[in-house]
């Protein structure tokens, strides 16, 4: 008899300076269902069955008194959350999402999470800028971890290197899905 897996680990990415935003953390905007994004995030991941963390500078976000893993290295910008993060978990699988993404559905992060892949990554591709979604991603630790920590070590901040050197799996998308992954990088994205 095989054991069930244990489900990924949801990580809401929080740092940035969000000063597109001026100043105020993106992750605690206001979804259009009221909540701020992160206790979104955070409420998807329950009804997914996913535990969840805040991975970045999350000083303005301490009152949600959510566990914080904190950046590899200091201005590394999101591979330098990713790497610490991996370091810190020991979840085989890891879920990495973008704080300013208000839209997305359980049903959707659940199909993330959940979908069968063999590949080290599994993440949108954008076919019109020919990039992956790096924070829309789920992330095998084992085999990512390794080429993460190499590439910090070069100074290489890439997250788009760092998903086409991991082989990454296309994570297929259907044309209603795509607007669930917008997110909010300016003010005039709050009012689409």
């Amino acid at each position: 008899m095989t054991a069930t897996p244990p489900p990924p680990l949801l990580a809401i990415f929080v740092g940035g300076a969000s000063s597109r935003m001026g100043g105020k953390p993106k992750g605690l905007l206001r979804a259009p269902d009221g909540l701020a994004i992160v206790e979104r995030w955070r409420s998807l991941a329950t009804t997914v069955g996913l535990p969840s963390v805040l991975v970045g500078e999350a000083a303005a976000y301490a009152h949600l008194g959510i566990e914080t893993i904190a950046d590899a290295s200091p201005d590394a910008g999101p591979l330098g959350g990713l790497a610490g993060l991996l370091r810190s978990r020991a979840e085989a699988q890891i879920v990495a999402v973008a704080c300013d993404m208000p839209y997305v559905t359980a049903a959707l992060l659940k199909r993330l999470a959940l979908t069968e892949a063999s590949a080290a990554v599994l993440a949108p591709w954008r076919d019109n800028d020919e990039r992956y979604e790096p924070l829309f991603a789920r992330y095998d630790r084992a085999r990512v971890l390794p080429l993460a920590e190499r590439q910090l070590a070069g100074g290489d901040r890439s997250l788009q290197k760092l998903l086409r050197d991991a082989g990454t799996q296309p994570f297929a998308l259907g044309d209603e899905e795509w607007p669930l992954i917008a997110d909010w990088d300016e003010p005039a994205d709050r009012i689409r």
